[in-house]
């Protein structure tokens, strides 16, 4: 009873945040680019790109850092999926008065894949390349708020994909 009593306190205040940050209808133009633009960069396309695209053209530390990203960015996805089917979180389009602003690749909420896949390259690179580290790191945060701010997912389902591909790069770099 306490466990469900403190998962619904939380589900709670997930979609009360989510409410606080959606992008109502009436964004200008430019804040819906913004955001959109945003969301793409995380996207799988782009995230395979940002991993993989360095082995080809890449020699020492640099190749290093897009094998493991590449390695981190698959396992998560992979752990990103398992746990969508097995929660199977409704996305907050379903019973919530907003649409989202962007196509949805799912019909699962939780975790987010677009938050995991931009955490698992930023990290990666991140870890290797201290100087471009904070700024990675922002970038890929902002990622996995576009995905609340666009109205594909709740804050949570955005923290915890986040937190899978962080995880999920201190296991690849352990085993390296």
């Amino acid at each position: 009873m306490l466990q469900y009593s403190l998962l619904h306190r939380l589900d709670d205040r997930d979609r009360a945040l989510y409410l606080r940050w959606v992008v109502g209808e009436s964004a200008s133009r430019a804040t819906m680019f913004f955001w959109t633009a945003l969301t793409h960069m995380g996207g799988i396309t782009a995230s395979v790109a940002f991993a993989l695209v360095p082995l080809l053209t890449a020699e020492g530390q640099l190749k290093v850092s897009a094998e493991q990203a590449g390695w981190t960015l698959s396992l998560s996805l992979l752990i990103v999926q398992a746990i969508k089917r097995l929660v199977v979180r409704k996305r907050p389009t379903e019973g919530m008065q907003f649409s989202a602003h962007v196509d949805v690749p799912d019909r699962f909420s939780f975790p987010s894949g677009h938050a995991a896949a931009s955490m698992s390259v930023a990290f990666i690179h991140a870890a290797t390349f201290h100087s471009l580290g904070w700024p990675l790191l922002v970038i890929a945060a902002f990622i996995g708020v576009s995905r609340v701010k666009l109205g594909a997912h709740y804050p949570g389902d955005m923290l915890v994909g986040q937190l899978i591909a962080i995880a999920t790069g201190v296991a690849v770099r352990a085993r390296w």
